[in-house]
């Protein structure tokens, strides 16, 4: 009796062993296809931005245009652009609602002679960056100070909220959508960061909403940097670095060494002897932006605790000792998908 009973557990045993390895396989064939497909819709919502991937250069392809067409120049710009509305005004120019040929277009025209040189420098960032990350130019003609530029209906990233509370756009109102932009902030940073036309810091970052009208929100909710008259390069190999302006900067949301280092013992401000500094500014200003792109959202506190760790780095008061865009862009990544599957698994529990 003991015999039989010592043989049908020895049995069971064996049985079971096999039945554990199985499903330990395909929970991790499950957990692999999940990051997999996370990969390939990420990227295929990028290329739904990226209309223009593929054209040569000085060609651009909007979502709605079947081939890819060379930039604007004066002529065709005068004949058959129309001008709609104004939507924007700053320091360097008016930004205008336009349209070519049925296409909606941003008309930018520049607003003064004396930013003359901000507005050539900023026309030449856009020549020199285009991709997915950057706003899609269309055509320049400089006799005219006027450069054309692909229209976001959604505007400014710093209309983000109110855009989700409207009707038509509140199911993209949760925290993948929100985590996705704060990747793409991110990854665009990276970009920056690495150019084709060397590293760009941000210099027209001086506040958290001077920062988010830097970014236009597209219409299946990513980002594009819109505003690249200040990127100035950087290169601490080269000894090359930054100062951001000529005046003093002041504020919680700069990076420490952007401040004033003799402020605290009287000595008035003096740009000769202001230290300059590198693309490690824009680190420190991560989680500041993460923490308005992510709202409040069901499921935002979550994503906060899992970013603690690298968003401490970030605020670092040693520039030296914070990570790189791409160290803190692994790990949104990885939140992003670990806590995707996560939720799928509970689901499938349901």
């Amino acid at each position: 009796m003991q015999s039989t009973m010592s043989r049908t557990s020895s049995n069971t045993i064996s049985h079971s062993v096999p039945v554990v390895v199985v499903c330990l396989a395909a929970l991790l064939l499950s957990n692999a296809l999940i990051y997999l497909y996370l990969s390939s819709v990420y990227q295929a919502d990028r290329q739904l931005i990226s209309s223009h991937e593929g054209c040569t250069p000085r060609h651009f392809k909007m979502v709605t245009m079947k081939n890819c067409t060379p930039w604007l120049q004066c002529a065709q710009i005068n004949a058959e652009v129309r001008k709609l509305k104004l939507i924007g005004q700053g320091a360097v120019k008016k930004v205008y609602l336009a349209e070519w040929k049925g296409q909606k277009v941003a008309l930018s025209k520049l607003s003064s002679l004396d930013y003359l040189d901000d507005f050539l420098h900023g026309l030449s960032m856009l020549e020199a960056l285009q991709g997915p990350w950057v706003v899609q130019l269309v055509g320049y003609c400089l006799e005219d100070n006027i450069l054309l530029t692909e229209h976001h209906p959604l505007g400014s990233l710093i209309n983000l909220d109110s855009v989700l509370a409207q009707e038509q756009h509140q199911q993209h109102n949760t925290w993948q959508v929100r985590l996705r932009l704060a990747m793409d902030y991110v990854s665009i940073l990276y970009y920056l960061h690495n150019s084709p036309a060397g590293g760009r810091v941000m210099c027209d970052s001086n506040s958290l909403e001077k920062t988010l009208s830097q970014f236009l929100l597209t219409s299946d909710f990513h980002l594009v940097v819109n505003d690249v008259d200040a990127l100035p390069e950087v290169d601490p190999s080269r000894g090359l670095l930054v100062k951001c302006g000529h005046r003093e900067l002041t504020g919680n949301f700069i990076a420490p060494e952007q401040l004033w280092p003799f402020r605290n013992e009287g000595m008035p401000f003096s740009d000769d002897l202001m230290p300059a500094y590198d693309e490690r500014t824009d680190i420190w200003k991560i989680p500041d932006l993460t923490w308005f792109l992510m709202g409040r959202v069901p499921g935002g506190d979550l994503v906060h605790f899992h970013l603690f760790q690298i968003h401490e780095k970030c605020k670092k008061e040693d520039p030296n000792l914070r990570p790189s865009a791409l160290d803190v862009l692994k790990v949104y990544r990885s939140v992003y998908s670990s806590m995707v599957r996560d939720n799928a698994g509970f689901k499938d529990m349901l």
